[in-house]
C-alpha cells in the first residue's frame, strides 16, 4: 500500500489548488495549500509537510528559485515542480535546483499521483547540491508540444550524468542540437564538443580520424595526427550517423567503451578516454544487428539511455513557434523581417514535413530572403511547398493517388518492425495522421470559417467541432481578422 503523508501545494490558481487537493485527499493525504512563496516558506520553517508541490510562477517570487532554499532548510524533502512554461530551460532548471520531479502544465492527474507516491516512498537522502544557474530560454530546442515534453524530461535527467546516450530520430529532427544541449548543460560544458559524421568519412580513414595515427603508421602518414577522441578529451564526442560505422571501427569503439582507453593507429601507448559519448542515427540499429551489420554488444553499450526525437509531423503544435523563431533568426543575420499570416500557419501545419525541422528552417530562410511582402501568405506557402521536389522513392506512390501514398507509407511503417507487429491501436493512429491535415487544409481553404469547412467536408458543424477538439486544433486562434469566406459586403 502506498504511503500517505502531508503534502504542501503552492499555486496562485485557486482552480488548480482545488483539483490537486481533491486528488490528494482521495488518495488519503493531508493537504496544506498556499498561494505564495512566503506562505510556502512559513510551512517549511514550521516543519510541516512530507512533500511539496509548487508552481514556478507565484505572485511574490519564483517557486523554482525557492527549491534550493527549501532543500537547504529541509534536506531530503521531495519538491515536485509544475509549470506552464513548458521549455527545456524550465525542465533543466528544475532538475539542477534539486526538484524531485518536473510536471509541465496541463499535467496528467495520474502522473501527479504517481510522482507524489514516489516522493513519499523514497528513502531520505542528503540534499542535492543546489545549482541556481540561470540558463534562460536561449537554448537550441524549441517547442512546447507534449511530444517534446518527454524529450525535455529525459534530457534533464541525464544532464547531470556521464551516461552514454543514443539519440534516435529521422533526418532533420535536430539530433545534433540535442547532443549539444546535453554537453552545454552538463558538467563537461567547459570542455570541447566534437562532432563526427560517420557517413562523411571515407571507410579507410575512419580509424585514423577517430583515434589519430603515428608517423609512418601507413603510407602518407608523414607526422603524428591527433584523432577526434583526443580532441574531445574532457568534453563530449558526438558520433552522428553511427549506423554507418564499418564493422572494424565498431570493434575498436567497443574496446574503448569497455576499457576506457584507446591507442592511436600504429601506436602502443594507451591513452585514457576522458570523454562522454553521445551517438545518433536515423537507422533501425536493431535491424542492422539482425542483419549482421552492427555489433550487438556495441549496440547495448551505446543504448544506455535511448532518446527518441519525434518527427515534426508529430509535433504540429510547435510549427508556428519554430517558424517564427527561424524568421527572427534570419532577421538577426541581416535578412528582411517577415511574419506569417494565420492561414499560412495552417498550411504549414498541414504539410507532412519529410525533411522535418531542417526542411522548415530552410523554407523560412528562403522566405526571408526572397518573399517580397513583409507578411508571408498561405498562397506563398502553398506555392513553395508545391515546388518542392518529390523524393524519388515516393514518386510512384504519388502517381497512384492518395491510396497509393498511404499504402506506401504504411508499408514503410510495417517494415520498421521487421518480423514484429506495430503497437496496438494502429487504426486510430493512422486515422489521426490523415484526419488532422485534412481538417487543417479545409480550415485554411475557408479562412477559418467552420460552417463553410463543415460543408466542404460533408459533415455537420458539431461533428467538425468534435473532430477539431479530438485532434487538438484551435481554429479560433488561427481565424483571420478579415471577413469570413462566403460573406459578401
Amino acid at each position: 500500500m502506498s504511503r500517505t503523508g502531508t503534502i504542501i501545494v503552492a499555486d496562485d490558481d485557486a482552480a488548480i489548488r482545488t483539483v490537486v487537493r481533491q486528488v490528494l485527499v482521495r488518495a488519503g493525504h493531508e493537504v496544506r495549500t498556499t498561494d505564495t512563496v512566503a506562505g510556502l516558506w512559513q510551512l517549511i520553517e514550521a516543519g510541516v509537510g512530507d512533500a511539496v508541490i509548487t508552481d514556478v510562477v507565484l505572485p511574490d517570487a519564483d517557486g523554482l528559485d525557492a527549491v534550493p532554499r527549501i532543500l537547504a532548510r529541509r534536506p531530503g524533502l521531495p519538491v515536485i515542480v509544475m509549470s506552464a512554461q513548458n521549455t527545456l530551460a524550465t525542465a533543466v532548471r528544475a532538475t539542477e535546483n534539486g526538484a524531485f520531479e518536473y510536471l509541465p502544465k496541463p499535467f496528467d492527474i495520474n502522473k501527479l499521483s504517481a510522482a507524489v507516491s514516489s516522493a513519499l516512498e523514497q528513502s531520505q537522502a542528503p540534499a542535492r547540491k543546489a545549482a541556481a544557474k540561470e540558463e534562460g530560454d536561449g537554448l537550441p530546442l524549441i517547442g512546447r508540444s507534449s511530444a517534446m515534453q518527454e524529450v525535455y524530461r529525459t534530457i534533464a535527467r541525464v544532464v547531470p550524468t556521464d551516461l552514454t546516450v543514443l539519440i534516435l530520430g529521422e533526418s532533420g529532427t535536430g539530433k545534433e542540437l540535442v547532443a549539444k544541449a546535453l554537453h552545454d548543460l552538463g558538467s563537461r560544458r567547459t570542455g570541447p564538443f566534437v562532432a563526427v559524421n560517420m557517413a562523411a568519412i571515407p571507410r579507410e580513414l575512419i580509424e585514423s580520424e577517430l583515434f589519430g595515427h603515428e608517423r609512418g603508421a601507413f603510407t602518407g602518414a608523414q607526422a603524428r595526427a591527433i584523432g577526434r577522441f583526443e580532441q574531445a578529451q574532457g568534453g563530449t564526442l558526438f558520433l552522428d550517423e553511427i549506423g554507418d560505422m564499418p564493422m572494424e571501427a565498431q570493434t575498436r569503439l567497443l574496446r574503448v567503451l569497455q576499457s576506457g582507453e584507446f591507442t592511436t593507429v600504429g601506436g602502443m601507448r594507451p591513452i585514457k578516454a576522458d570523454i562522454r559519448i553521445v551517438s545518433a542515427t536515423n537507422k533501425d540499429l536493431r535491424r542492422l544487428v539482425d542483419a549482421g551489420l552492427f555489433r550487438e554488444d556495441l549496440f547495448y553499450r551505446l543504448n544506455v539511455v535511448p532518446l527518441h526525437l519525434p518527427p515534426l509531423r508529430s509535433r504540429v503544435d510547435d510549427i508556428a513557434e519554430l517558424a517564427t523563431h527561424f524568421l527572427r533568426r534570419a532577421e538577426v543575420e541581416g535578412l528582411p523581417a517577415k511574419t506569417l499570416e494565420p492561414e499560412a500557419i495552417l498550411r504549414l501545419q498541414a504539410h507532412d514535413w519529410p525533411g522535418n525541422v531542417r526542411e522548415l528552417e530552410n523554407l523560412m530562410r528562403r522566405f526571408a530572403a526572397l518573399e517580397r511582402s513583409d507578411v508571408i501568405s498561405a498562397s506563398s506557402v502553398e506555392e513553395a511547398l508545391r515546388s518542392e521536389r518529390v523524393p524519388a522513392g515516393r514518386a510512384e506512390s504519388d502517381n497512384r493517388g492518395l491510396a497509393g501514398s498511404v499504402e506506401a507509407h504504411l508499408a514503410r511503417y510495417f517494415d520498421t518492425f521487421g518480423d514484429d507487429l506495430p503497437p496496438d491501436g494502429l487504426y486510430e493512429r493512422v486515422l489521426a495522421e490523415l484526419e488532422k491535415p485534412l481538417l487543417l487544409l479545409s480550415l485554411a481553404a475557408t479562412r477559418g470559417n467552420q460552417i463553410r469547412a463543415a460543408k466542404l467536408l460533408g459533415i455537420n458543424r458539431n461533428t467538425l467541432r468534435k473532430k477539431l477538439n479530438d485532434r487538438g486544433i484551435d481554429a479560433v486562434a488561427l481565424r483571420p481578422a478579415g471577413p469570413p469566406v462566403g460573406r459578401s459586403g
